[in-house]
Parts: structure tokens; sequence; C-alpha cells
């Protein structure tokens, strides 16, 4: 068996499974962030009076942090209300940050768990050796009554990733170089495991980067065996005893995929399409009104810090702007003690309250019609960030800063 098929198979009570099987599991943690407001509706249209475990189930406003309208003021308020009515140990006010951070941060996310959310790059958690995955509302009610979720067991593919990239390339060139390669539906309803020397040696904020971007594959699910850095990271802060659990010698993937990162050179998704990737070396001359470092895939200290990388001592010229929204209020806290944000402020970048800001579009930070945004979040669909008629170019926070300094996409190599 695989992993991915142990932790089901636990949470099934230790039968054994297989790929295709319907199994009904017991869910370890469930997360709601503020676009769902419906889950509240659906769980007392099915009858529900009282979440099944109130230390399992976490409420985190991400999305509209803070309230943008009044309509979003006052899914807040029904939010707060039935946390409170229903005695929730976790809930994630707008002071706290993007949901995908937060939790982990929290250890409410460990290796061998199952944990489900209203959000579909909740595969992130894959980077910890969880089964995460995203649902919608009346999924997500089911489990707030029952504590329970169907699932079929996923084919398992292997993304196996060896190599050291150079200088000035990063998770997000690697994570968009194999969504380039293998397309937005290779992975439908399948799980991703991601092997190999560059995966082994990859610190967590990596690990989360390429997890995160699964989903764009249509993935179910993603997962990483946890290394070192993982169970470093975990052990002093899970809230649960850590069941880890590893994937049995010759086991027998559906299909596996592999890719050398030697030589790979910066990548961007160039509009519309997550999976349109090109290396920079062929974008051309395009010239950028915003960049955006943020969101659940590019908010990260580390994420900041490339950007600081480049933008120390510099400015951003007349008419571009930066937008920084770390991933959470920890984050901000530990990039100000290190100095980016100083930096990144003097260059002349703005900065936003912890959250997701303009990564779907609602506020702090949308474009418009006709402007180009080069964005470290993770998908430039039309729409995704502002106006339908603006250009969303998806890269890694290094491209991002190194584009808005010189007004057009830039190679950050160049730079450093």
């Amino acid at each position: 068996m695989h992993a991915i098929e142990k932790i089901l198979a636990r949470a099934c009570g230790g039968v054994k499974i297989q790929a295709g099987e319907i199994v009904n599991a017991k869910i370890d943690f469930a997360e709601i962030n503020d676009l769902y407001l419906q889950t509240l509706y659906s769980f007392k249209e099915m009858g529900g009076t009282k979440v099944w475990d109130n230390t399992r189930l976490a409420f985190v406003f991400d999305h509209y942090a803070p309230a943008p309208t009044i309509q979003t003021a006052q899914i807040h308020r029904e939010m707060r209300d039935f946390a409170k009515e229903h005695g929730l140990k976790y809930h994630f006010d707008t002071n706290a940050g993007v949901c995908h951070q937060v939790m982990v941060e929290a250890g409410l996310v460990y290796p061998g768990m199952i944990v489900v959310a209203t959000d579909s790059h909740t595969t992130t958690h894959g980077a910890l050796g969880a089964f995460g995955t995203g649902v919608g509302a009346t999924d997500m009610a089911t489990i707030m009554i029952s504590g329970e979720l169907w699932f079929r067991v996923p084919e398992i593919v292997e993304i196996r990733i060896n190599g050291t990239p150079p200088r000035g390339v990063y998770p997000k060139d690697v994570i968009l170089h194999i969504l380039g390669s293998l397309k937005a539906d290779k992975a439908v309803y399948k799980a991703i495991d991601f092997t190999g020397s560059y995966v082994e040696g990859l610190d967590l904020p990596g690990r989360m980067v390429l997890c995160n971007m699964a989903v764009e594959m249509g993935a179910k699910t993603a997962y990483m065996q946890p290394n070192k850095a993982v169970l470093d990271y975990v052990s002093g802060r899970a809230v649960r005893p850590i069941e880890t659990q590893t994937t049995d010698p010759g086991y027998a993937y559906s299909e596996t995929c592999v890719f050398d990162v030697d030589r790979l050179s910066p990548r961007i998704a160039v509009p519309h399409s997550v999976d349109n990737v090109k290396p920079i070396e062929e974008i051309g001359d395009v010239e950028v009104n915003q960049g955006f470092v943020g969101a659940c895939t590019g908010g990260r200290v580390e994420d900041i810090a490339q950007a600081a990388e480049i933008l120390r001592g510099e400015k951003i010229p007349p008419y571009v702007r930066l937008v920084v929204i770390p991933a959470s209020a920890a984050v901000l806290k530990e990039a100000i003690r290190l100095g980016y944000i100083q930096d990144l402020m003097d260059a002349g970048a703005t900065l936003s309250t912890p959250g997701c800001g303009p990564c779907l579009g609602a506020h702090e930070g949308v474009i418009a019609p006709g402007e180009v945004c080069i964005t470290a979040s993770n998908r430039n669909f039309p729409g995704r960030m502002g106006s339908n008629g603006a250009r969303i170019y998806l890269a890694s926070p290094a491209t991002v800063a190194a584009s808005v300094l010189k007004g057009k996409i830039t190679d950050p190599r160049t730079l450093l």
C-alpha cells in the first residue's frame, strides 16, 4: 500500500483498501473559510444542531480580511455567532492570515492525518505528509454533523524530481515547469506523490508550494514523505499524536513522470491558464502595471525574502506598484524582524493585511481592464484578480520583484 492509502485505511478502521474503492473515512480536522457561509445554512438544513467535535473544526477569515463590503462583514458576523454558539476551540479572525498557513503554524496539520477544508488548495498539506483535500458546502456540512466523509480511493501518480536548480530558480518555477509539461487535466481525481532528490532536500515552505499547485493538475490530494525538516517543525507544535505513514517498498504507481531541474530556468504561466507555461527567455517585452507577492503560494517568509533581496536599496519606478501581503501574522512579524518589510516599503511596496488579498479578486490590490499583473499566487484565469480584461502572469516572488523593478517581465538572475 501507498502511504496515502494507509492514511485512508486508518481512517476507515484499518481495513486494506485499493484504488477505485469507495470508503467512508473519519476526518481528523476540518476548516471553513469565509467564502463558505453556505456550510452553516446546509448544516441547519440537514438537521444539524451540534458540531461533531468542536476541537476538530476551525473557521478562518482570510478571503475577506478585513471585510471589504457590508455583505462580507455580515458573513463574518454570522460565522462568529456560530463559532461562539458551538464553542469552537479554533477560530482565526481577520488578524490571522491564510488558512493553509495559519493551520500549519497552529499545529493543526501533521503527518498521517486527513484534513478537509472549503478550499481547493488544501492539497498544500501533503507537504507535511497529510491527506489534504478541498470540498464544497454540502460535503462540509456532512462532516460538521458526522465527522465523516466518503472518498473514492485515488490512483496515485508519482512525480519524481531530481537535481538542484540553478541560483535564481525556485520551487514556484519547478511546479510551473511541471504544470506546463503535464497540463491541467493530468491528475483529475488522482493523488500526486512528489518524490526524488530535489523533494527530499526541500524545506517545508518549498514543499507547500509544490503541493499547493498540484490541484492545478486536477489532483484530489498531494503527498510528500516527511523529511527531517518537516518532522522537526511539527514535533513541537502538533496538537495530537503523529502517526507518519510510509509507502511499502515496490509499490506500483499508476504512472511515473520524471523531471530533472539541474538546468531549469525561471518559468512564467502566461494568460489565461496555469498550464500555459513558458521559459522566461521566451516571454519577450511585456510591461507590467502591478506585482503581487503573497497568498498561500507566495506569501511566506522565504517568498518575501526573495523579493527583498531583489529590491533592497532600489526604487520601484513611477506608475508601477507592488502589493505585498504576508500569509499570516506570524510571517509578517518575522519578516519585520528580519528587515524584509522595511526593505520592500523603502523600495515603494504597499503592505496589506495578512490574508488572500487580491488573489481571488476581492480587494487589496484588484486590477483594472487592460492592466498586467505578475503575481506569486496560483491562478491566472480571466477575472481572477479583478477585471476580466486584465492579464495575469504567474511567477516566483523573485521574478515578480525583478519585473516590478524594471517595469517589464524580467529574469531575476540578472539582478542577483
